[in-house]
């Protein structure tokens, strides 16, 4: 499984598109929406200043554009193309492709965070503790795990040609209404109501919580968690109904 991770990092790592809009795009995009604020702008009751609210924004946004868009892809394609009925005859488990799959999207994401974080504290003047920044390093990552199982399941629900709109349906749904583009507080209530169960929302929770300087709030990092076994159960699911096609 090692080998086959190896391989997928690479490949998406020779893909100049997908490492655009997944390494650079996001921290292009928290330029442009944090604009001339400075660090004495807040968003609303958050405690933050727009810079630090959106750089946590961003970088969840760029990870879940790393872990979602790509996976779900690939998979696809190559559910088409027959490569992973190839790899179905060789002695990988099942469970194996899944996890390599996951695994590579993690490694990929890395990129995507760190390039939103230096921009954060390099050009909007972001400063926080060393524990502050390796901690929403590390929640941003493991959070991204959820959205990386997602693509997985996207992956085996639909086929090459209608892999992108769904897939862009989900991530730019998820993005909105989970408030990475913008605070939850402008949404009318009944829509915030529903924002504050997506697993988008939780995800930025994370961060928020840690530069503010609080854990992460445990029904935060419950929904997350539940959501990742839904999603991995989803997956699971489709790959043995996938196998039971071919």
């Amino acid at each position: 499984m090692g080998a086959l991770v190896r391989l997928e990092v690479r490949r998406a790592l020779r893909n100049k598109k997908f490492l655009f809009f997944s390494v650079i795009y996001p921290g292009l995009l928290f330029l442009i929406v944090a604009g001339g604020a400075d660090t004495t702008t807040e968003v609303g009751d958050s405690g933050l200043g727009l810079p630090a609210f959106m750089m946590v924004s961003m970088a969840s946004f760029g990870a879940l554009t790393a872990v979602l868009v790509g996976n779900s892809e690939r998979i696809a394609k190559e559910r088409e193309s027959g490569r992973v009925r190839q790899l179905r005859l060789t002695s990988l488990p099942g469970r194996g492709y899944v996890l390599a799959k996951t695994a590579s999207a993690a490694v990929v994401s890395l990129p995507s965070i760190v390039v939103v974080f230096v921009t954060g504290a390099v050009v909007k003047d972001v400063r926080l503790d060393a524990w502050q920044w390796l901690a929403l390093m590390a929640a941003i990552w493991a959070g991204s795990l959820c959205f990386a199982v997602l693509g997985v399941a996207i992956g085996y629900c639909v086929t090459g040609d209608a892999v992108r709109p769904v897939t862009m349906i989900v991530y730019f749904g998820l993005s909105l209404l989970g408030g990475l583009w913008m605070p939850t507080t402008t949404f009318p209530s009944w829509l915030r109501s529903l924002a504050d169960w997506l697993p988008t929302h939780a995800y930025a929770a994370l961060g928020r919580a840690i530069e503010l300087g609080d854990a992460p709030h445990v029904r935060d990092i419950v929904l997350l968690v539940a959501y990742f076994l839904l999603f991995a159960g989803g997956a699971a699911w489709l790959y043995r109904k996938d196998t039971l096609k071919t």
